[in-house]
């Protein structure tokens, strides 16, 4: 099981991290990756990172540069950097993982089994 946890209401230009944690199993060798669905629009990919003993980071371009993604495998937990935040990242961040996401398909959310519920960030212009 997974959880996010983290959001919240920012400024425009501030910074959140957001925290995805796993129960239940272990998660060093799970691709994790974000997304975030913004109201009345499709579900977007953000960031993600491949398992234990692989090392690929992939963002999307709307965050490259702004969000960094990193995991400590010694507490289970994968984290989103969120920096410069701006209003069009207003959205609910979800993460998911899975054992097989290849790297050419991190940023394919139906290559991940495990989704947990979202938490909302909210940025104010």
């Amino acid at each position: 099981q997974l959880q996010a946890s983290g959001g919240g209401l920012v400024q425009a230009g501030g910074s959140l991290r957001l925290s995805c944690a796993a129960s239940g199993r272990t998660f060093s060798s799970y691709a994790v990756g974000w997304f975030r669905q913004a109201p009345g629009k499709e579900r977007e990919f953000v960031a993600a990172i491949t398992g234990l003993g692989r090392s690929a980071i992939k963002y999307s371009d709307s965050v490259k540069g702004r969000f960094t993604i990193s995991r400590d495998n010694a507490k289970n937990t994968v984290s989103l950097q969120m920096n410069s935040l701006k209003p069009e990242d207003t959205a609910v961040y979800y993460c998911a993982g899975d054992r097989n996401v290849i790297v050419g398909l991190l940023a394919t959310a139906n290559q991940y089994d495990y989704w947990g519920e979202g938490t909302l960030v909210t940025v104010s212009s």
